[in-house]
């Protein structure tokens, strides 16, 4: 006995964690699995028989879900990550609903035959006195494939002026069918509208005039630069290699150049004080938490537009985490061991390195999500360590997602957790199709017109180059959070647990400075705005001009920039988004500029000399010294 409890001691020492200055070694972890649809042999007796059968069953079953998992898999290599099953289902549900409703039918016919009516129209007035017919349907604001004056020659003007009647059309037959699921319809929607982008005639150059004008210009040339360009991305998709051969701007060189130092680092996150620029700072200090879904130098860009560089000049004392880009060794970390190993323990460490008690902490997108539920878990458990929250472009509440949620089902859940069972993470090539779909005309047609057929590489500037620098998300971790918070909700409706116990929002005590961006694709500024719901904490919320990333760098000076704030106190009635879009004041400018003064507002004031505990205490061997420079080395890991 006394054997077996040494033995159990020495295993339990073998799962603690690594210190700073310690290699990394994650051997001995294991971690429960997510969810098993196996069936558990019984150890019970059995007559004569009965138990090799009830191995023979158990082992068929696991032999089936290999097979099943492992041809979705491979199945997902040629669909981008989005399940066959998942879009089958939402047409069959449109296309039964469709067939049983004659009056639909009837309506869509009239249409049919309304527009061909106009277009004939159209198409006489034009033979007759060119130029003079008035057009059957103007493009939508937002689509500026025709804006060209070429487009209103002929016959250019007849073929863009029946493609946008028949996308008007199918947008009539997808949409307003009674029965339809209202999730089913968006899908189908979104998809006939992606199918139909495809066969534009901006995407040919036998129907595009602007890129026959191009052709006349440089004599074929282009052509022959797109065809090289085509060939090369080719060899590249062949040989494994993603993103541009050659990035523009240099992680350490052109990009995270602001000095620092990391001064810890454990199996999933690198934490990097970086140095202060005034001999005096805000006495709380800031922890930023990036997503992990992208690499954290998106906050630190060229000197001019680095966000942690203008808060160091602020005089803010500024930490963040960089995340480990995840291997196959990382699968099984879930979404409890980021929250431990990443916002809780760099807590720890600045509060030992500062001697400060009270600490801002700010997250980014996913990581921002994960911020929300640390605060939740520590108010739950009476940490008050947190002086004030901050959420960039993050949600809390996943009810209305935009049409990224139109990928998130039960049926593309399974795919997705298939392909990445099979490798341990999902690639970021294997993430990027579906934010692709969200902007296609942006992302993925222009892009093909401007290389293919134009023959121009576009110039990369620093955004771009750290976009294609893209990082991988662990099996489990993925997994958790795709089911828990985005197709659950688990977290607004009180059901996500931390250590076995549920979390709520509004348990956070500390005020929320809350940012959202108006053109944002990924997390859409209603769905971030729905924190006024859960907190019952004051609010200042902010909606600032610019996408997903654009709106968050945004830094002073750039142009046509500008936001609206108002702060709602824990006592004020709510007001919906689209009211309070219509009532906040306007603000030209940054909205970083009023981060800052409200950092320092909720910090009292008070500040602290620059030179921390981390400096003095060095030479007493107190802490342990910066383990290298920023930006450090898990940003470089590919």
């Amino acid at each position: 006995m006394p054997k077996k409890k040494k033995d159990a001691q020495s295993s339990k020492k073998k799962l603690s964690l690594p210190q700073a200055d310690q290699p990394v070694d994650i051997s001995g972890l294991s971690y429960e699995p997510i969810e098993t649809t196996l069936p558990v042999p019984t150890t019970t007796y059995q007559p004569d028989g009965e138990e090799s059968l009830i191995r023979d069953s158990y082992s068929a079953t696991a032999a089936a879900e290999v097979l099943d998992r492992s041809y979705h898999a491979g199945l997902a290599r040629y669909t981008g990550g989005i399940s066959p099953a998942a879009l089958a289902t939402a047409y069959l549900d449109w296309s039964v609903h469709l067939w049983l409703s004659p009056g639909k039918q009837f309506e869509l016919q009239q249409k049919l035959f309304r527009k061909l009516a106009r277009l004939n129209r159209y198409i006489l007035s034009e033979a007759l006195v060119p130029g003079n017919g008035h057009p059957c349907i103007d493009p939508l604001p937002q689509d500026k494939r025709f804006n060209s004056d070429k487009w209103n020659t002929w016959p250019f003007n007849i073929i863009y002026q029946s493609f946008l009647l028949q996308q008007q059309w199918w947008h009539n037959a997808t949409c307003g069918v009674r029965g339809v699921e209202p999730r089913h319809a968006r899908a189908i929607e979104f998809m006939t509208r992606q199918m139909l982008d495809t066969m534009s005639p901006s995407n040919f150059l036998l129907t595009n005039p602007e890129l026959q004008e191009e052709t006349r210009q440089q004599v074929g040339l282009n052509l022959v630069r797109g065809a090289m360009n085509y060939m090369n991305d080719l060899a590249d998709n062949l040989s494994g290699h993603s993103g541009p051969r050659e990035l523009s701007h240099v992680v350490g060189r052109d990009v995270a150049t602001t000095p620092g130092k990391v001064i810890y680092r454990n199996d999933l996150m690198e934490l990097i004080h970086y140095t202060p620029t005034k001999p005096k700072v805000n006495a709380v200090p800031l922890l930023i938490v990036p997503a992990w879904i992208m690499k954290y130098y998106i906050l630190d860009l060229s000197p001019h537009n680095s966000m942690v560089r203008y808060l160091l000049e602020e005089g803010h004392d500024v930490f963040m985490i960089s995340w480990r880009n995840p291997g196959p060794a990382h699968r099984d970390f879930g979404f409890d061991d980021y929250r431990k190993l990443g916002p809780m323990k760099a807590l720890d460490v600045i509060e030992k390195v500062t001697g400060e008690k009270e600490i801002h902490a700010a997250g980014y997108c996913l990581g921002g999500t994960l911020l929300s539920v640390t605060a939740a878990a520590m108010a739950r458990d009476g940490d008050h360590r947190l002086k004030s929250v901050t959420l960039l472009a993050a949600q809390t509440d996943f009810t209305s997602p935009g049409e990224l949620g139109l990928f998130i089902d039960d049926s593309q859940i399974a795919f997705l957790e298939d392909m990445m069972w099979e490798q341990g993470f999902l690639d970021s090539s294997q993430m990027a199709g579906a934010f692709q779909l969200l902007r296609s005309n942006d992302l993925v047609w222009s892009r093909i017109i401007r290389e293919y057929l134009i023959g121009r590489r576009e110039s990369s500037n620093d955004l771009m180059s750290w976009n294609a620098d893209a990082t991988r998300m662990p099996y489990r971790m993925h997994s958790e959070y795709l089911r828990s918070l985005f197709l659950n909700n688990d977290l607004a409706e009180g059901r996500f647990k931390v250590e076995g116990h549920a979390v709520s929002i509004g348990d956070i005590r500390a005020p929320m400075f809350v940012v959202a961006t108006d053109r944002d694709h990924v997390s859409p500024w209603h769905s971030v705005y729905r924190i006024h719901l859960l907190a019952d904490t004051p609010v200042t919320f902010v909606l600032t001009k610019g996408g997903h990333n654009g709106g968050i760098v945004s830094e002073p000076g750039h142009p046509h920039r500008s936001y609206q704030i108002a702060i709602r106190r824990a006592d004020d009635n709510f007001l919906e988004s689209d009211v309070w879009a219509a009532t906040a004041p306007r603000h030209s400018g940054s909205w970083w500029e009023a981060w800052s003064q409200w950092l320092r507002a909720a910090s009292g004031g008070r500040e602290r000399s620059a030179e921390s505990p981390e400096t003095t205490k060095h030479a007493k061997n107190a802490l342990p010294a910066p383990l290298c420079d920023a930006p450090g080395i898990y940003i470089f890991e590919r």
